[in-house]
Parts: C-alpha cells; sequence; structure tokens
C-alpha cells in the first residue's frame, strides 16, 4: 500500500536505535525527508547512514536532547518546519515510587509529557496551515494498563494527534531490564527472558518493524480518520476489553 506520504517532512526523536528507529526506518522506505534526533552524535549518524540506504528520501540528523529549550531550538533552528513528528523518549528507570524524589519525578514529565507539548506547540500551526500533520507520541503500555514498576485532542485543520503504547518489543532496553532483573535475582538472562515469554500470550515479543509499520500508517494518508486514539502493541497482553 502506498502510505500517501512520499516527500512529507518528518521529526523522529529518540531515533538511534530501538522503536523510535524502527518507525524513522518504515518513514525511509515511504520516501519521507527525515529529521532524526538523539542525545549521542555516534549512534545518531550511524543511524541515520543505515536510513539514508534502506530509503529514497533525504536524511538528516541533529544531536540534542529535546527535553530541554536549548536542544529543541538547535533542531529547528535547522528544520523549522515539519508535516509529521514522532515524539519518543527513553522510559524511566523500574522502580519504587516511595522512593523517588522531586527531580526524578519532574525529569520524568520532562521527557515524557513536557517535550513532547512543547514540540506540538511548536509545529501544529505550520501543520493546520498546510492542511495535513500526523503527530504520533510513542509512549507505553502502561498509560493502558499499570505495569509494576512504572510508575485528547480534537481533528484540526487536517491533523491528527494519537498515542502509541508500546508492550514487550525485542529492543535493547527489553533486554537490560532483563539482565537487572537476573542481577537482582541471581539468575541467568536467559531463564528470565523465558520466564517471561511463557506468560506472554503471543509466546513471542514485538519486533521493532511491527511497531514501525503501524507508526508509519498512522502518519499515512490514509489515516487521516484516525485521531486521538491510544493504539495498544502489545501481543494480547492486556487483560481487558477497553
Amino acid at each position: 500500500m502506498d502510505m500517501g506520504i512520499k516527500g512529507r517532512k518528518a521529526l523522529v526523536c529518540g531515533a538511534s536505535a530501538g522503536l523510535g528507529f524502527a518507525c524513522a526506518q518504515a518513514l525511509a522506505g515511504e520516501g519521507v525527508e527525515l529529521v532524526i534526533a538523539a542525545r549521542t552524535e555516534v549512534p545518531l549518524r550511524e543511524a541515520a547512514d543505515l536510513l539514508q540506504k534502506a530509503g529514497s528520501g533525504p536524511v538528516h540528523w541533529v544531536a540534542a536532547d529535546v527535553t530541554t529549550e536549548a536542544g529543541r531550538a538547535r533542531i529547528f533552528a535547522a528544520h523549522p518546519d515539519f508535516d509529521i513528528l514522532v515524539t519518543n523518549a527513553g522510559g524511566p528507570a523500574l522502580g519504587d515510587f516511595r522512593t523517588w524524589e522531586r527531580d526524578t519525578w519532574i525529569a520524568a514529565l520532562d521527557a515524557n509529557m513536557l517535550a513532547p507539548i512543547a514540540l506540538i506547540r511548536r509545529l501544529v500551526d505550520g501543520m493546520m496551515a498546510r492542511g495535513f500533520g500526523r503527530i504520533v507520541n510513542i509512549t507505553s503500555s502502561a498509560v493502558k494498563s499499570p505495569v509494576d514498576g512504572l510508575a485528547r485532542s480534537t481533528v484540526a485543520r487536517g491533523v491528527t494527534i494519537n498515542n502509541i503504547l508500546p508492550g514487550t518489543f525485542d529492543t535493547n532496553r527489553l533486554a537490560s531490564n532483563f539482565a537487572a532483573q537476573a542481577e537482582r535475582e541471581g539468575r541467568d538472562v536467559q531463564s528470565v527472558r523465558t520466564a517471561r515469554l511463557a506468560k506472554h500470550p503471543a509466546h513471542r515479543f514485538g519486533q521493532p518493524n511491527e511497531f514501525g509499520a503501524a507508526c508509519a500508517f498512522l502518519c499515512s494518508a490514509h489515516a487521516g480518520y484516525i485521531n486521538g486514539q491510544n493504539l495498544l502493541l502489545d501481543g494480547g497482553s492486556f487483560s481487558g476489553v477497553f
């Protein structure tokens, strides 16, 4: 299916690895002009090289921390307007909320709520003026169903805002979580992974390319009537109807 977004320009945050990279890869395959952002230059530059080979549109990169005003300003100084925005930040560390200090809460809010709001505020007027905009926020399945240790919009002139809620996807972050659990419990990593898979309805973890394809569709010309939705991608783990 032609997604109808060839030649559009997209900003994808946290795109040097994991689900952010998967979204960028899917958009690159649709001929979208990409600007990818992340904090660390070397893996970001390497990701840009891979994306340039995978897609037909140009790929730019900006090393910046989008949770800061300075980081966002660096991106917009080089690329002021976008048709597509994919917000993404590394999830907060697991832990007991009773032990978290105020600075820990504020850092999580900055990364996962305030930074996306700031990016949307900066871009949404231009999207409305051009009559096309796609905003996808990568959040977590914990938005839908609480996860132990992890503590609306309206249609506006062709602009849609949707959230993707990932469950367990086979990324480096998942591997690091398993490693940390194994160390805490005095077990080997493979046994932790196997135990988690045994409880998963799909008996497998999601693949990043599956996530990227869902993101690309929400960004496509065919998704103009999908708005204000939380799309849960968890392989059936959520034990509810709504």
